[in-house]
């Protein structure tokens, strides 16, 4: 027998075409949810509608179409959504948006799955979304892993978590994650664990250039734990907060971007060590590495701060002033304890 709650899918708008969209689109469908997913390409939607998977991203995963309506229209892809998720990325995010209107997401449930943060006003995407559209901040959730969209849809056994104010909020989206392969948990730390997942980005192309350098894994291990003290520091000054940062949505994430071979920037991070210029670099990747814009906003946001943050400033130093890798971690290398 049908049940009334299978009836009844929770209507939820994917706002990305990515790869961590497509993951996340892949964990949804294991429950009772229909997705209206918006995608930039319309090409990728005819290809997803005639052939279930997404060609530009994990094209291993199948899409269900009986659970996923893939269209180009934005207004019409929230409107009867009660969830919407942000899955583009941070430096793009502002020009999607700027196609709706307050009243389009009043009472919904905004979740940010960006690992990034809004370029021009050096803001988070929560805090950008409150100010912008004139929201309650208890209607923004944020996701945080550790968790690569490559290993979702391979179904390896993965953990997320939520960070909201409105913890009842959190969990009921944490449920809809929930499967036989995702673990999910909740915070009410929204804006450390926001920040940290965009620092965590920073700190694996700080690794990545590191390895690109020949430095090895000795070298690796004191820079992500030096790196875990500096985050720290300027999470202590910037959003203070009773936080336990062993927690997986801070130091998990960290390390799994830091050490994973799905890390993009950390691959990103390699390829300057080994040389190659940042144009080349992403020319080459063809997928964007959220620490290269991320570090410039920190350093920024630092500005006012003065926090002691040694590796952020090695990175933006190397790739905004273009000064050799090799010679900034000579001298970062000394700072190390």
């Amino acid at each position: 027998m049908t049940t009334a709650y299978q009836n009844n899918p929770t209507q939820i708008a994917m706002i990305g075409g990515g790869s961590w969209a497509t993951a996340i689109v892949k964990m949804l469908c294991e429950n009772n949810v229909h997705i209206h997913w918006w995608m930039r390409s319309q090409t990728d939607i005819e290809h997803i509608i005639h052939y279930k998977h997404n060609p530009s991203y994990l094209s291993g995963v199948e899409i269900n179409l009986e659970k996923v309506s893939p269209n180009h229209d934005l207004k019409k892809s929230i409107r009867n959504a009660t969830i919407i998720i942000l899955a583009v990325p941070a430096a793009f995010i502002a020009d999607v948006l700027k196609k709706l209107s307050i009243d389009d997401l009043k009472n919904k449930i905004i979740v940010s799955a960006i690992k990034g943060m809004i370029p021009i006003d050096n803001a988070l995407i929560t805090n950008y979304i409150v100010k912008k559209f004139d929201i309650s901040p208890h209607q923004l959730l944020v996701i945080a892993g550790p968790c690569h969209a490559e290993e979702v849809a391979l179904e390896k056994q993965s953990y997320l978590t939520i960070g909201g104010q409105d913890i009842e909020k959190a969990q009921l989206f944490a449920n809809l994650l929930k499967c036989r392969f995702i673990k999910a948990s909740v915070v009410a730390d929204i804006d450390g664990v926001e920040y940290c997942a965009v620092m965590k980005n920073i700190i694996a192309l700080a690794c990545g250039i590191a390895h690109g350098l020949g430095y090895g894994d000795n070298f690796h291990a004191v820079l992500v734990s030096n790196s875990m003290q500096e985050i720290k520091r300027f999470l202590d000054v910037v959003e203070p907060h009773l936080r336990d940062l062993n927690g997986s949505a801070y130091l998990g994430d960290l390390l799994v971007t830091t050490y994973s071979q799905f890390s993009r920037n950390r691959t990103f991070g390699s390829m300057i060590g080994r040389g190659y210029s940042v144009k080349s670099a992403q020319l080459e990747m063809k997928m964007i590495a959220e620490g290269y814009y991320a570090v410039k906003i920190i350093y920024e946001i630092n500005k006012k701060y003065k926090v002691n943050m040694p590796i952020t400033k090695a990175v933006y130093h190397i790739l905004y002033e273009k000064t050799l890798p090799s010679e900034e971690f000579q001298i970062l290398k000394d700072v190390l304890k």
